[in-house]
């Protein structure tokens, strides 16, 4: 028994040798765990994702700036941003500047991924043709992509980022791209015009984001798109819309730039209508659904209940959809409809939601587009303007374009944006050249937004989508609109050409004086 005790408390009782030890271990070990964990929060994560791209703060998007091939994590631009890679890497040092295409690359909207794939696309083509095919006329074209995240969300951090580049070696002298008349774009475009950078925006339609004779707030901003007034008006040309048998379909979410100064064009149209517009709020994110179908639902009663034969619509690609199938279930499924909207229809081609019934009700859906691939192709029966744009233009980016995706996945035209995209590269680059002092290797930055009262006549842009003749505040005059109709089948099919002046610009394709 004692043995048995003495064992014991052997085992309880530490020698001092031992405690010394177990003091020293437990030491050690606390001091390891308090030393990872102080490495963790003191060593940055690292939140790069390739060259100049890296995920902000509370964000898993890859933002910021790269020609080198990365793709922000968007499969579809794969192929693409790796063929700007192949170009950007066969360019001389000291030859080149930069134009970059500012994107929301990351969103998660399919018709907006769509939209930036093409867009990339087009930017590309003409950098091809400008650094390969222009009988060496310098300096040549390093193109970057530029993302600002989903919805525009981190515009800031990437716009930065262009600012600074414009002032260092890579000698950034041109920002493209800007295809959405939203807040976030407006300020991009306030920020970068502000440091002397040129922009060219390719689909931004809005009125607000302009310049004109109230005033520059954008100096140095240019456009190849028409303004919504300006669809507006080559619309009213083409329809001949009594306005006492149109009605006006509008949403009430404001800030939004595209659908305010659309509205205020289609309802300077139908001064002469004799009811209140029809008024719906889509979602502060124009891309989701909210519950605008139901709303929908209650308009197209109300529409059933008036002698109108034509709907104006005021709103995004989305609602747009949403209103068509709606309209496409109506109760007076027996009278027709015409549908005539912004460029904003050029998505429902490739929207997967649309229902294809709608199509086939008696409903004629129509927008004005901001090109088509059919608008400059000679067919039968349909006279080709003589003036305005030309086939042999349309001609050189079809050869172009085929040159910027794969063989067995050819670059989709339908949507019209790879043409606008590729326009607008083709006026970066024009005024790009023309600010190029003689014997100098390259325009300083400032140089190059005052190119923009002189792109007319004879120095006008030959665009893809029809001539680019701009006027003293950088906006095209009297540029082609393609009204086009979606077809019972879903597909987009080229109508006839409208003109905001109502008919084609002369030879000389000079603005008039205004005012």
């Amino acid at each position: 028994m004692p043995d048995r005790l003495t064992a014991r408390l052997r085992r309880r009782v530490r020698t001092p040798r031992q405690k010394l030890v177990a003091s020293v271990v437990t030491a050690a070990a606390v001091l390891g765990l308090g030393g990872y964990g102080f490495a963790r929060l003191t060593t940055p994560e690292n939140r790069s994702c390739a060259e100049g791209v890296a995920r902000p703060a509370g964000s898993d998007e890859c933002v910021g700036i790269n020609g080198s091939g990365h793709d922000f994590g968007a499969p579809d631009l794969k192929d693409i941003a790796e063929t700007i890679r192949a170009e950007n890497a066969g360019l001389k040092p000291g030859e080149y500047v930069t134009v970059a295409v500012l994107l929301p690359l990351t969103s998660t909207d399919a018709g907006m991924r769509t939209k930036v794939l093409h867009e990339v696309q087009g930017a590309y083509a003409y950098q091809r043709r400008a650094n390969q095919e222009s009988n060496g006329q310098r300096p040549t074209i390093r193109l970057v992509l530029a993302n600002t995240g989903q919805g525009n969300a981190h515009w800031r951090t990437t716009v930065d980022q262009l600012v600074a580049l414009a002032d260092g070696p890579e000698r950034l002298r041109a920002v493209s791209g800007i295809a959405t008349s939203s807040t976030e774009m407006r300020e991009a475009v306030t920020a970068l015009t502000r440091a002397r950078v040129a922009v060219v925006g390719t689909t931004i339609t809005a009125d607000d984001i302009a310049n004109g004779p109230g005033g520059k707030p954008y100096p140095g901003l240019a456009r190849v798109s028409p303004t919504n007034s300006d669809e507006a008006k080559a619309l009213a040309h083409f329809g001949r819309v009594d306005a006492a048998k149109a009605l006006l379909v509008q949403d009430t979410r404001s800030g939004d730039h595209y659908v305010d100064t659309l509205k205020a064009a289609f309802a300077a149209s139908l001064k002469n209508a004799p009811l209140e517009p029809q008024e719906f709020t889509s979602a502060p994110d124009s891309t989701q659904e909210g519950t605008t179908a139901n709303t929908f639902r209650n308009i197209t009663h109300l529409i059933c209940d008036t002698s109108a034969e034509t709907v104006f619509f005021a709103g995004r690609h989305t609602q747009l959809r949403q209103f068509i199938n709606a309209l496409g279930d109506r109760g007076c499924i027996s009278r027709s409809f015409t549908v005539l909207t912004g460029d904003e229809g050029s998505y429902l081609g490739a929207d997967k939601k649309l229902d294809p019934k709608a199509l086939k009700s008696r409903l004629t859906v129509r927008y004005a587009a901001l090109a088509h691939p059919d608008a400059w192709k000679p067919a039968p029966g349909r006279a080709v303007p003589r003036t305005g744009g030309s086939p042999q233009a349309y001609a050189n980016f079809v050869a172009d374009i085929a040159k910027a995706a794969p063989k067995d996945r050819p670059v989709a035209l339908a949507d019209g944006q790879a043409i606008i995209a590729y326009d607008a590269m083709a006026t970066a680059v024009h005024a790009i050249r023309q600010a190029t002092p003689e014997g100098a290797a390259y325009p300083s930055k400032e140089d190059v937004g005052t190119q923009w009262p002189q792109v007319k006549g004879s120095l006008r842009v030959e665009g893809a989508s029809g001539w680019i003749c701009l006027d003293n505040y950088g906006n095209p005059y009297n540029k082609a609109v393609p009204i086009v109709e979606l077809s019972q089948d879903g597909t987009q099919r080229f109508v006839q050409m409208a003109w905001p002046e109502g008919r084609p610009p002369t030879d000389t394709c000079l603005p008039p004086k205004k005012g």
